[in-house]
């Protein structure tokens, strides 16, 4: 059975196909890729992330996904009064003690490769990687020097201006997270754009 080219023309192409369907199940319609490794395994992935759009003209699952969260945060009020206290709590004895084991661990993990003795390395290396579960399960953020890969040169790039260059305007950044005062007891937590259909007194 032949088909015409205005038969053909009226079929929906895939990508209009898969983007019916992502709308249809809120999916976000244009994600981006991001290249997630594992620190322990060196394993890559790629993981798909939404684009996170408030327009929805661009992506319409993104942009009514971000309107129901700034609807929710103004009726709840999402504002803090005093700063946040960011202070990280002292290390544990647990998580001292573990750390030593694992200095310990990659110290004989070092040695065990530098003899050739791949096996007992290998055991090791697991080991190091349940301390390191253990370490994040107590509470402890941060990353670890891995017992395999090399420790990278910071890669050094030249930040020197043009003496005769004048200095650039700088405005002082408050280190706070806390939105300003405005008339003494107005503090928004957020600010929001308008735009009018026409010209006018605003009702």
């Amino acid at each position: 059975m032949t088909e015409t080219r205005a038969e053909r023309m009226r079929i929906p192409l895939a990508a209009d196909v898969v983007k019916a369907t992502a709308e249809q199940h809120g999916v976000c319609i244009r994600p981006f890729t991001m290249e997630v490794g594992d620190q322990d395994t060196g394993e890559l992935q790629y993981v798909a992330v939404p684009c996170g759009s408030t327009v929805e003209s661009v992506c319409g699952p993104c942009a009514k996904k971000a309107r129901a969260l700034r609807i929710t945060q103004c009726r709840e009020g999402w504002h803090l009064v005093d700063e946040p206290d960011f202070t990280p709590d002292e290390p544990t004895a647990d998580q001292t003690a573990l750390l030593e084991l694992r200095a310990d661990l990659f110290e004989a993990h070092r040695l065990a490769v530098s003899a050739g003795d791949l096996d007992e390395a290998d055991e090791l290396k697991e080991e190091i990687a349940k301390t390191d579960e253990e370490l994040r399960q107590l509470g402890m953020r941060g990353r670890l020097p891995s017992p395999d890969a090399p420790a990278k040169k910071t890669v050094k790039r030249s930040t020197k201006r043009r003496q005769d260059a004048p200095d650039l305007p700088r405005r002082k950044v408050d280190k706070r997270t806390v939105g300003r005062e405005f008339a003494g007891k107005y503090r928004p937590s957020m600010f929001v754009t308008l735009t009018l259909d026409s010209y006018g007194r605003v009702r």
